[in-house]
């Protein structure tokens, strides 16, 4: 799986639209043999299927399952069904995720605010990757890859997205451990990438403003070099490269010096100010 996904089966979360759309349709395009789209919401999710099975005209199986994956308990049920139905996936791309913005810590609701985005963004990518792992595993002669889409929130602190960064630095840890420990137990055949992208411009971050040096990336853009990463199994993706840059700071500068010469000179801590999200 160095050039494409044609004939593999591939499972997408939150792929009723945005880029998780965006990278069902590039699955479609290179003509895999299942695409399954995971969203909680139902009528958007019906409509990309019926779209996306008129592109494929046949070559690909399009079939999604309603599920709310910060609903922990349903996501065992839905895996399930999946295999039964389609079989284990030999790509699986977390790309759900929410966010809470633009309060501080004190003024979340744990209810509304924190246990969500931590279910999410952080529970729902391991308990899925559990699910369907042993099956890639098993299947050692097929290549089979992982790709967990964090933020570069998670390597860099913000404030007004104390809960959000959290959960994304508990997804980066995760995801990079899990690399290692298929390396260790020589399991080469799955591969796992991390990707950790600034704002992105799809609504989910509007109002929010692209600090110096990392602009509001295109959504194109991103999912062409999440593809490419995926397929190639690098793993790790930060985008722009800026995003890497301020992590090689961090880790040398004094705090307060980072402070002032990173989070407040280039805009950092000053980013989501404005933020609404999307409505």
């Amino acid at each position: 799986m160095t050039r494409t996904v044609r004939g593999a089966r591939v499972l997408i979360t939150g792929a009723a639209g945005g880029m998780g759309r965006m990278y069902a349709e590039r699955a479609v395009a290179e003509h895999a043999a299942s695409v399954t789209l995971w969203d909680r919401d139902a009528a958007a999710l019906a409509r990309t299927v019926d779209e996306l099975g008129t592109v494929s005209r046949g070559r690909t199986r399009v079939q999604s399952f309603v599920v709310d994956v910060g609903d922990l308990g349903a996501i065992a049920k839905t895996a399930q069904r999946v295999r039964k139905d389609v079989g284990n996936p030999d790509v699986l791309i977390n790309n759900a995720g929410i966010v809470r913005g633009n309060r501080y810590f004190w003024e979340t609701d744990n209810g509304e605010d924190t246990r969500p985005t931590m279910q999410v963004n952080a529970l729902a990518p391991m308990y899925i990757t559990r699910e369907f792992l042993p099956g890639m595993i098993a299947d050692a002669y097929r290549a089979s890859r992982i790709v967990n889409i964090a933020s570069a929130a998670g390597s860099l602190a913000n404030p007004r997205m104390a809960v959000y960064a959290a959960s994304k630095a508990a997804l980066i840890a995760w995801s990079d451990s899990l690399r290692l420990e298929l390396e260790q137990a020589d399991h080469g055949n799955v591969q796992v990438t991390t990707v950790t992208p600034s704002y992105i411009s799809t609504g989910m971050f509007a109002g929010a403003r692209g600090p110096a040096l990392a602009p509001v990336l295109d959504p194109d853009y991103v999912v062409d070099r999440v593809w490419r990463a995926m397929l190639a199994g690098a793993p790790l993706l930060e985008l722009p490269w800026s995003v890497g840059l301020s992590r090689a700071l961090r880790g040398v500068l004094p705090t307060r010096v980072f402070d002032r010469l990173v989070g407040d000179g280039f805009g950092v801590y000053r980013s989501m100010e404005r933020f609404t999200g999307r409505a």
